[in-house]
């Protein structure tokens, strides 16, 4: 991939993330400009999307426990929340993504799942690097369900502007050409 096209990756997905902080149904944007011609299929679109949220993450995460706190699954789990907050529309995409997967693509969410909850049980202080392999998954999942419980995805979060009207752009246009004229 040369420099270009990355940068063309990095706009379609930031396309695809604003369409779907938008939308907030979960369904994965696939009609956005440029995705058919710079993702290869849905999977590749969600990848790129999982990828975004666990940076975003382990973002929150670290910012949290640079304030040393004394409960670290409290403090972890507020970093979840705070993470789905601002990107209400990557969770929900993510998680209609798991919940419908084919029995195909099941393997493949299945491991970035892992990966995410894993992050979230060690950085709870829960288990320790040694146990990642076999409990990590397990206790992540236990810290991400607390996250989740009483929370609803984006609701704390500023609903997206919509795109003016066409007939509120024609009008705007309008007004600048008159005052241009007088």
């Amino acid at each position: 991939m040369n420099w270009e096209a990355f940068h063309r990756r990095g706009d379609v997905l930031h396309a695809v993330i604003k369409e779907a902080d938008a939308r907030r149904d979960g369904e994965l944007p696939m009609y956005v400009t440029g995705v058919e011609q710079t993702f290869s299929d849905e999977l590749d679109l969600i990848g790129a999307l999982s990828l975004r949220w666990h940076t975003r993450l382990a973002g929150h995460i670290e910012r949290i426990a640079k304030d040393q706190p004394l409960d670290l699954e409290a403090a972890t789990i507020e970093a979840w929340r705070d993470a789905a907050d601002e990107n209400p529309g990557i969770r929900l995409v993510l998680d209609k993504a798991f919940a419908d997967a084919d029995e195909e693509t099941v393997a493949v969410l299945a491991r970035i799942l892992d990966k995410e909850r894993e992050l979230l049980a060690l950085n709870a202080g829960l288990i320790s690097a040694y146990q990642l392999e076999e409990h990590g998954s397990r206790v992540g999942g236990i810290v991400e369900a607390k996250a989740r419980e009483g929370f609803v995805i984006g609701a704390n979060a500023p609903q997206a502007e919509a795109a003016p009207s066409l007939l509120a752009r024609l009008r705007a246009g309008s007004r600048s050409r008159t005052a241009a004229i007088a």
